[in-house]
């Protein structure tokens, strides 16, 4: 999986990130471990960083996954074109 760079200044950590799109911690976590998202690396900082874009992501898979498609079928078609 590719690492994210940052669109913008404004990162926040994966609590602040889960509080913003409208999940739990724990379903963010999920994500990353499945290769849904990649949160951003800081060399300088330890810990996952998400930008405004990777909480939008965040969303879509939220959203996506409520209408009751499952995660695997989300990865492979929608996100697909995203990378």
């Amino acid at each position: 999986m590719v690492e994210n760079k940052p669109t913008d200044g404004s990162l926040v950590r994966i609590s602040e990130a889960a509080t913003k799109a409208g999940v739990s911690k724990q379903t963010v976590e999920y994500y990353i471990l499945i290769g849904l998202i990649c949160p951003i690396r800081r060399p300088e900082k330890r810990g996952r960083y998400f930008d405004a874009r990777l909480i939008k992501r965040i969303r879509l898979i939220r959203e996506l996954n409520e209408t009751g498609l499952p995660l695997r079928e989300i990865r492979e078609t929608y996100l697909r074109r995203a990378r």
